[in-house]
């Protein structure tokens, strides 16, 4: 006999089967303000399709199922290659139909495409943010090679622009779709690249383009299984630039010995190695000593990047609690209809208000080409961004997960996965303190920084007394920049932009209220029930 103890009621369906993209009302209206509408119809297809429960299914399943490395086949042979499960494949199938890692390059790019991309991108990282790492590099990559790529594998440029995925182990020149990683990080040093030990001889003739043996190893080469990767070594004229591919011309496996898989707090589902080169052949890009100048042109890319990826995973971590709080109920009441609680869901949705208007915004700094006043804004707010952005992504999913309690602990909820993920941002490509002191960097090298901050910033001078008083502040702050104030002078800095977007496109008490809770010296105030109802409509719509 079957005892049935208790009914299940009041437990909220988990969240899937919704459009990602329509859902999203500041999204939307970000794109088409900042020159991309031309792809709504794109964004909204793949949201619809991101959304779903299977597309979300491969998610989980390419993060339980984490890549195992094989280092040898049956007969002894070496391999080094990393198995992944099929999920991971058709994840990478998608991203590579959406031209994550090529769409801006295209040689008939649509005006703003940088735009598109984003919002792609940040479409994705909902559903499963490991498997950006290799469209986020090979997108960096690519305009370095279109310069640089090695007369041997000039034949690569097509399938680099293509919109395919082809796993299989191959040379380049047969392959359907390309990607790229890279290797920078050695034991000795991560930030400090300079100290990097790894060597680099001529097999001939030295310079451009010339083949190379490589010696040393990495302690974090991304996406182990790329068909090649950037690495920096150290030359006679000091840290150089290199081209290394997987597979040599003639077919042969590159001397690339992988030592073992990153065990990672997150990031579970993308292989991240440790790796030796024993005499590995690689072809020198640019100049001989010039290889940081090479690799710093990537990576602003990759570290606005990261701010997409925390800004997707903090839009579905509210998704999460949003349609968890619309349907359960506690003391007669739903969650969302709770007034201490909608005002933090509405406080969460008013920070995501303003971190949608300022990455779409510098999405339009990054396209191509850009105005002196274009590149001085993307250059100073995109470290400002990755710093401010991935470092609430953490707190902002906790609070999320005490939305739905003790569910929100567990595993079935994504959330726990989400948080996981969050790290890995802060820290890939520059940790906080990296990206403060880059923002630094720029205030005092930029004669026309200022120039561009006040181009900005007056245009909306008088709007909010709460934005003229900190704006005013900081102004004379950057007078006198010490190092021990970058992380509180890059903060102030990226609320002041997002604040100056919002008072020039949103409705009022919008702007006014993000001024409210983030630029007033008195400490967050509490949303009005109004602002709440809007906030919330504009999360949730559809």
């Amino acid at each position: 006999m079957t005892w049935t103890t208790h009914s299940v009621f009041n437990q909220p369906h988990p969240l899937s089967n919704s459009n990602l993209f329509t859902r999203d009302i500041a999204l939307c209206e970000a794109v088409a303000r900042e020159g991309a509408g031309w792809d709504r119809e794109w964004l909204a297809s793949v949201g619809l399709q991101l959304g779903s429960a299977e597309s979300l299914e491969l998610g989980r399943l390419a993060n339980t199922q984490p890549p195992e490395l094989q280092r040898y086949d049956a007969r002894g042979e070496r391999l080094d290659e990393v198995r992944f499960h099929p999920a991971w494949h058709l994840l990478m199938q998608g991203l590579c139909a959406s031209r994550l890692h090529n769409l801006s390059w295209q040689p008939d790019v649509q005006p703003n495409a940088m735009v598109a991309r984003a919002a792609r991108f940040m479409l994705h990282a909902q559903v499963e943010a490991g498997s950006l790492c290799p469209v986020t590099m090979t997108h960096a990559a690519i305009p370095l090679l279109q310069n640089h790529l090695p007369e041997a594998y000039a034949d690569w440029r097509e399938a680099l622009l293509s919109d395919r995925y082809d796993a299989h182990h191959q040379p380049g020149n047969k392959k359907r779709g390309l990607l790229i990683g890279m290797g920078m990080t050695e034991k000795q040093g991560g930030t400090d690249v300079l100290s990097n030990s790894t060597r680099a001889e001529p097999i001939g003739a030295r310079g451009t383009g010339e083949p190379y043996r490589i010696t040393g190893h990495k302690w974090f080469f991304s996406v182990p299984q790329s068909d090649a990767h950037l690495i920096l070594a150290q030359t006679s004229q000091g840290l150089s630039c290199f081209f290394l591919p997987r597979l040599l011309p003639d077919g042969t496996r590159n001397a690339i010995r992988i030592e073992r898989l990153k065990d990672k707090l997150g990031n579970r589902s993308n292989a991240s190695a440790e790796v030796e080169f024993q005499d590995a052949i690689g072809w020198l890009m640019g100049e001989e000593g010039d290889g940081v100048r090479l690799i710093l042109k990537m990576g602003g890319m990759t570290r606005f990047d990261c701010a997409l990826g925390s800004h997707g995973l903090m839009r579905r971590a509210l998704s999460i609690a949003l349609h968890h709080a619309q349907q359960r109920q506690v003391m007669g009441k739903n969650l969302s209809d709770q007034p201490l609680m909608r005002i933090v869901l509405a406080q969460q949705a008013l920070q995501l208000e303003g971190q949608t208007a300022l990455l779409m915004r510098l999405a339009r700094a990054w396209s191509t080409p850009a105005s002196e006043h274009e590149r001085l804004y993307a250059r100073l707010f995109t470290p400002a961004a990755k710093f401010g952005i991935c470092k609430a992504g953490m707190p902002f999913v906790a609070e999320s997960m005490e939305v739905l309690g003790g569910i929100g602990y567990c595993e079935e909820s994504e959330l726990p996965r989400l948080y996981r993920e969050m790290p890995v941002n802060s820290i890939w490509e520059g940790s906080g303190n990296v990206m403060c002191l880059d923002v630094l960097r720029v205030l005092g090298r930029q004669a026309d920084v200022m120039t561009m901050l006040n181009d900005e910033f007056e245009a909306v001078k008088g709007s909010n007394r709460h934005f003229d008083r900190r704006w005013r502040q900081l102004r004379l702050q950057l007078n006198h920049v010490r190092e021990g104030m970058a992380r509180e002078v890059t903060q102030e800095l990226l609320q002041l932009a997002s604040a100056a977007i919002l008072l020039k496109v949103a409705e009022p008490p919008l702007a006014d209220g993000w001024c409210d809770q983030h630029l007033d010296m008195r400490g967050r105030r509490s949303l009005s029930d109004d602002l709440c109802t809007r906030l919330l409509l504009r999360a949730s719509a559809g």
